[in-house]
């Protein structure tokens, strides 16, 4: 008896529910954010002051710690093509697995959520600054702890156990 040709399963409304939703969220919590931080601190101004750990509002045309800087149009293509990237990925079958679907969701909503700036405005708003270390945003920190989950995904994650052959599985064939 032949087997029929597995074909990839489309995942189910709880999965797409995380998906979307970390996406959504992501998107919400970066968009609100950054309006909050243009309406209450003038560009270039920072606060609290003297400490560590500062709300600012500085913009960047470029990608992550400045790269690419005045490539808006570059930028959005890249975004578009890692957002259409991620819808695809979506179909894979390790992308089933619960923390796949959030971390996928948070890749989505963050490359979304900075599009919106690139496309609206022709820049991001960054405004949490660390010492040390350029600032950032809601979107910014959504990749970032996508990627993470990914990673820690990929380490950990059992890998499929591969399929046997009855007749090499026999200890006589």
């Amino acid at each position: 008896m032949e087997q029929a040709e597995e074909r990839p399963r489309l995942p189910g409304a709880g999965a797409n529910a995380l998906f979307l939703g970390a996406a959504a969220i992501a998107v919400v919590l970066d968009q609100f954010t950054k309006a909050i931080a243009a309406g209450l601190i003038e560009r270039g101004d920072q606060w609290p002051e003297g400490w560590a750990v500062r709300f600012v509002h500085v913009t960047n045309s470029g990608a992550a710690f400045g790269l690419l800087e005045g490539q808006t149009l570059f930028l959005i293509v890249t975004s578009l093509m890692a957002i259409v990237a991620i819808g695809f990925y979506c179909f894979f079958p390790p992308a089933e697995h619960n923390l796949v679907r959030i971390a996928l969701g948070l890749l989505l909503g963050g490359a979304i959520g900075n599009l919106i700036d690139r496309v609206a405005a022709g820049e991001v708003i960054d405004f949490i600054k660390f010492p040390n270390w350029p600032a950032f945003n809601v979107a910014d920190s959504s990749i970032t702890i996508g990627v993470t989950m990914l990673i820690i995904f990929s380490l950990f994650a059992e890998s499929p156990k591969p399929a046997q052959n009855d007749e090499q599985s026999r200890p006589d064939g």
